[in-house]
């Protein structure tokens, strides 16, 4: 029996879906992939919230984020659910803001940058949880960076805590991979998100990219914060590849949460219940090769000019 307050999440992440029926690198059908696995998480049973962290489309298309849109919210209605994204390195902010908003249902309460369009976050509150999402996403490159004003408005949000407390999710997950490609493309500033949580009732945060399931956590002002990310649903990266291949076989994986609220005295704190639901057996995207991943990674990872900026930065 889940307690009255206990929030039950539906973590899913990187379903980069195409507009006009296109291909994810020219093998996946990711409409007839993401409804392949909301059809199989159906059996999931009831929920309070769907988490798409990051990567919704793969052409930043209006039609990719309606056909997402759709699918996503049929899904969460049926199991009592509501639906927020986040942006990631894949998405194009017109197209997402244009169907999604800020990525939150119409109560919610979107991060606003002085007049300019800026990033794309936003706030709602699901059963007295305060959910946040954050907008990691740098124009035309592939590791994450969160700006100053945008973490000035985290703190100023997170000021006064929540019923229960808070999920944060950012599409970049600010500890390290466990594959080779994705090294160095992480979050590059996350000791200014730590401190932005630090001494906040921040419970947990959601994050993908990595297309592989990942429990960690990271210290914020002496706590250590949980960080959960979801495997891929366009694909999902084989963690037993040989050392230095990079493997992505078929199928997608999501992670079901519980969040427990602890005593009022445990600010930030909640009892996690993590049950990684793993994609089913599926054959090979892609396998390369240690030179291949080298060559790849040499091209995607931030530079050494990018990491110097993104650490001194406010």
């Amino acid at each position: 029996m889940i307690p009255v307050d206990a929030l039950r999440i539906l973590h899913l992440s990187d379903t980069h879906l195409l507009g006009g029926g296109g291909r994810h690198s020219g093998v996946v059908d990711t409409v007839s992939a993401y409804a392949g696995a909301l059809a199989r998480f159906d059996a999931i049973g009831p929920l309070d919230l769907v988490v798409v962290s990051g990567d919704v489309s793969d052409d930043g298309s209006e039609s990719s984020y309606r056909t997402v849109r759709g699918l996503t919210e049929a899904f969460a209605g049926r199991h009592g659910a509501v639906a927020v994204y986040a942006m990631g390195n894949h998405d194009e902010p017109e197209g997402f803001r244009a169907v999604l908003g800020c990525g939150h249902p119409e109560r919610a309460q979107p991060y606003a940058s002085g007049g300019s369009p800026g990033a794309i976050a936003g706030i709602s509150v699901v059963r007295g949880w305060r959910v946040v999402t954050l907008d990691s996403s740098v124009p035309g490159r592939t590791h994450g960076h969160l700006d100053a004003a945008q973490l000035d408005w985290l703190r100023a949000m997170l000021a006064v805590d929540a019923p229960h407390g808070t999920v944060v999710v950012v599409h970049h997950p600010p500890v390290p991979p466990a594959t080779p490609l994705h090294q160095g493309i992480g979050l590059l500033n996350p000791g200014a998100l730590a401190a932005a949580l630090a001494g906040t009732d921040a419970a947990v945060v959601l994050s993908g990219h990595y297309h592989h399931h990942l429990v960690d956590s990271f210290d914020a002002g002496g706590r250590q914060v949980p960080v959960v990310v979801a495997a891929g649903i366009v694909n999902h990266n084989d963690l037993l590849a040989p050392p230095g291949h990079e493997r992505a076989a078929d199928g997608g994986g999501a992670v079901l949460l519980e969040l427990h609220p602890l005593a009022p005295a445990v600010r930030g704190g909640a009892r996690l219940r993590i049950l990684p639901v793993p994609p089913p057996p599926g054959p090979a995207h892609f396998d390369l090769s240690p030179d291949a991943v080298a060559d790849i990674a040499a091209r995607i990872a931030a530079t050494p000019a990018e990491r110097a900026a993104a650490v001194h930065s406010p």
